[in-house]
């Protein structure tokens, strides 16, 4: 009897052995792809019978006792297991990138200087902006970054906390293109060709070309006085900002050249951030005790200008006079556009943790402030946001503009969708954006197109200004991946950042974002300014098997580069797409004011309407597909909507 129970006793032991050695060896589907028993069995068709049957654990458990499997079973195995990791395990697969990051290749080499030495000045934190813009009117676009400096004269920029690179230049940089007429991608350096080597504390930049003579102009903003370079239309400009009537020496950030009279000539509006000194600086502290950047709440916000172009090379300072000055935050973003369809072109700006300002163009020079009313000052919750970057465009293809906000982290970015009316509501939630970009600290951003679908997706570009508590103990413990979202059909928005490509996992402190066509391949492109850290160049890769359209205006009666226009591509049995001429929004940005439109599979389309800054309307059947269309003002015929 005692031995019965002995070997009662042993039998047991040895299945609870078993069982335990098979419950280590065997997971839960899902667990980890490399651990599961199928890559390690040397017999797999006791395993594929269990995949059929749903039971893979009581087959693999039984598999020893199986006999040898056959050759014509091993080959059914073998194609029932990779339908299995086919089906569950496609992470494993190689993709193509979305996009290629090729700065460095293309001789793009720009290192952004903070000047930090340990002082915490705000400014620090907040640079640098970039331009895309076709500077010598060749067809391809060039490269305009901003740079930093020290804020002691007699500091070396060797003896600051993050010294720049071996052969790095101080002051701002002109990068030409020369796609044409090479055809090969390639950045030179004429900087000081150009002329436009502003040294100083920069911030961002505009396009515009201001005195209608063909040629594009440039406006820098500074942590102090501002610059108006004139292009001279030979491959240089001269500094006209005194003359012109435009500077500003407080703090400006993002500006915008905008026709907001209709007169044919482009004005300009400046943001203004706080009212930060080097003498005043403040101190602040993470919750943790470590020395930090201070909020903007610790300064009082400085007003934003509107500068009205009076021509003969001159502006005049509308900011009281047009209403601008009756309201005032932390400005930091800003786009134009019609908002509420009344033909005007309104003013839109995103303050840093105050109330957001939508100034609706009353038509008579002068504006009013409806965001709290039209539902774009604050979020659902009622609660003022750290807005800093801003895009408007038409997500839902119903021919109006949307915009989008970004913020802070824990904040997450704003989606105002628009009723067509200038009525927004906060539709974040709805297009699954609140979530992915809650843990974001969101600056320069725009709607656009990359898969040329015909749907306009989001690119949001990242990073943290005040110490991020998983990074305490870096160097630089502020960087974050910027973000890539897929507009699904104009109801939400998919995040496709871990599949866009090794482009997009980059951990970096990313501020402004410029969109334009920069190889001329028919698509965007991304061109991205990291604070302290290199400039990117994310080459589109994604769109190449899809058609596509472009459209380039020329203005006769109106502006030269027709800002502000509003275009439309008719499509057979199908709602109109719409773009906008612009170069404004993001965040210290500038980018192509050429209309980019994905067409999906269509091959051809009916025309182009143009609804020109003056009201204006013409329409171009004779337009192609797959190519860029140079629009001249009265050269279509009319437009009867």
């Amino acid at each position: 009897m005692m031995d019965k129970k002995i070997r009662d006793k042993k039998m047991m032991d040895k299945k609870i052995r078993d069982k335990k050695m098979m419950d280590k060896k065997i997971r839960p589907l899902g667990y980890n792809s490399f651990s599961c028993p199928l890559f390690s069995c040397p017999s797999f068709s006791c395993l594929a019978r269990g995949i059929i049957a749903g039971d893979w654990r009581r087959e693999a458990i039984n598999r020893r006792n199986r006999p040898e499997t056959s050759e014509t079973e091993m080959r059914i195995t073998t194609v029932l297991i990779a339908l299995f990791v086919l089906r569950l395990l496609p992470s494993v697969f190689s993709q193509a990138p979305l996009f290629r990051e090729a700065a460095s290749e293309t001789g793009l080499s720009f290192h952004h200087f903070t000047g930090a030495t340990g002082e915490f000045y705000l400014p620090e934190i907040m640079g640098a902006g970039a331009a895309l813009f076709d500077y010598d009117n060749d067809g391809d676009f060039d490269v305009y970054l901003i740079q930093g400096t020290t804020f002691d004269e007699k500091t070396k920029p060797g003896e600051t906390k993050f010294p720049p690179p071996k052969g790095w230049k101080p002051g701002n940089r002109l990068f030409r293109n020369d796609l044409i007429p090479s055809g090969k991608l390639r950045f030179t350096d004429v900087t000081e060709k150009a002329g436009v080597g502003y040294v100083g504390y920069g911030m961002g930049a505009a396009m515009g070309d201001y005195d209608n003579d063909g040629d594009i102009d440039l406006y820098v903003t500074n942590f102090g006085s501002n610059v108006l370079y004139r292009n001279d239309g030979k491959g240089a400009f001269a500094d006209v900002t005194r003359e012109a009537g435009v500077d500003d020496p407080r703090w400006s950030s993002s500006a915008a050249f905008v026709d907001y009279d209709r007169d044919g000539d482009l004005d300009l509006f400046v943001c203004n951030y706080i009212d930060f000194t080097v003498k005043g600086v403040k101190r602040c502290f993470a919750p943790t005790g470590e020395p930090d950047y201070c909020s903007p709440a610790a300064h009082r916000p400085v007003p934003d200008r509107l500068f009205r172009n009076d021509g003969g090379g001159k502006f005049a300072d509308v900011t009281q006079s047009s209403g601008i000055s009756a309201a005032f935050g932390p400005g930091l973003g800003v786009t134009c556009a019609d908002f509420n369809g009344d033909g005007f072109v309104d003013i839109y700006v995103a303050n840093d943790g105050a109330a957001n300002l939508l100034w609706i163009n009353k038509g008579n020079g002068t504006f009013e402030e409806n965001g709290l009313i039209s539902g774009a000052a604050y979020g659902a919750d009622g609660v003022a946001r750290a807005g800093m970057g801003v895009t408007a465009g038409d997500i839902d293809n119903d021919g109006d503009e949307d915009l989008l906000v970004t913020n802070l982290t824990r904040e997450g970015s704003t989606l105002y969708r628009n009723n067509g009316k200038g009525q927004f509501d906060d539709a974040t939630i709805e297009f699954n954006l609140a979530q992915a970009s809650f843990l974001s600290t969101g600056f320069g951003v725009a709607w656009f197109d990359y898969d040329n679908d015909g749907w306009r997706d989001l690119f949001a570009a990242n990073g943290a200004v005040t110490l991020l508590p998983a990074l305490r103990g870096q160097p630089y413990p502020f960087h974050q991946r910027n973000q890539l979202f897929h507009n699904e059909g104009g109801k939400s928005f998919r995040e496709v950042t871990n599949s866009a490509g090794p482009a997009l996992q980059l951990s970096e402190v990313s501020r402004a974002a410029a969109f334009g066509d920069v190889d001329n391949d028919g698509d965007t492109d991304i061109l991205v300014a990291n604070n302290n850290g290199p400039a990117r160049l994310l080459l589109n890769q994604a769109a190449a098997r899809r058609h596509w359209l472009q459209v380039k205006l020329i203005g006769v009666k109106d502006n030269r580069d027709g800002i502000g226009a509003r275009i439309a591509v008719i499509r057979k049995n199908a709602q109109p797409l719409w773009g906008r001429v612009h170069t404004d929004g993001s965040y210290l940005a500038a980018s192509d004011p050429r209309v980019h439109f994905g067409l999906g599979s269509e091959t051809s389309v009916e025309a182009v309407g143009v609804v020109w800054p003056s009201g204006a309307r013409e329409m171009w059947t004779n337009v192609k597909v797959d190519a860029l269309n140079t629009l001249r003002q009265g050269a279509g015929e009319r437009w009867r909507q």
